[in-house]
């Protein structure tokens, strides 16, 4: 469907086009900001509370609360503000800004930003922990190959590196 808005003003015409897909996850794609291009998008929103086993071929904004497990394998898992996560989970990528608690691996790369919280074992090729974050766990480095190259111990702000 295709929507056209002209708007004038007194400097000069402005001619404004608006495209609309069919999809449903339209607008949730839009309210996430700072995801990037994304072709779709599950959102578990503050009033949801989900237990059990969920997997997903979309990508999934958390900011409800989930108990249980996670897989995303080719998708990105983002944890907002306000999300409570206590499971396991396997996805692409995963952002934390609110709490996690459990086990990740990503095959790309795991980011905690400032505010998230994240207990649990981590791997992954590629990992940031943003001043401010807090995390408490093991964390496994890994090469694309799913080669071990470094294992860090990180409990209340010491660092230990294993090879």
């Amino acid at each position: 469907m295709n929507y056209e808005l002209f708007m004038w003003s007194d400097r000069k015409q402005e001619n404004h086009s608006f495209t609309r897909s069919s999809g449903s996850n339209d607008l949730a794609e839009s309210a996430v900001e700072g995801l990037g291009a994304v072709t779709s998008l599950a959102v578990i929103g503050r009033g949801m509370i989900i237990r059990g086993h969920i997997k997903s071929r979309e990508g999934l904004y958390v900011d409800g609360e989930v108990d249980g497990t996670l897989e995303l394998p080719d998708c990105r898992l983002t944890v907002g503000p306000h999300g409570k996560v206590a499971a396991d989970s396997t996805a692409r990528e995963v952002e934390v800004l609110g709490s996690i608690h459990g086990d990740l691996q990503a095959s790309k790369r795991i980011t905690i930003r400032k505010g998230g919280r994240l207990v649990g074992d981590l791997r992954t090729p590629a990992i940031v922990i943003e001043e401010g974050a807090y995390f408490k766990g093991k964390i496994e480095i890994v090469n694309n190959g799913d080669e071990v190259s470094t294992a860090i111990s990180h409990t209340n702000g010491k660092t230990a590196a294993r090879a």
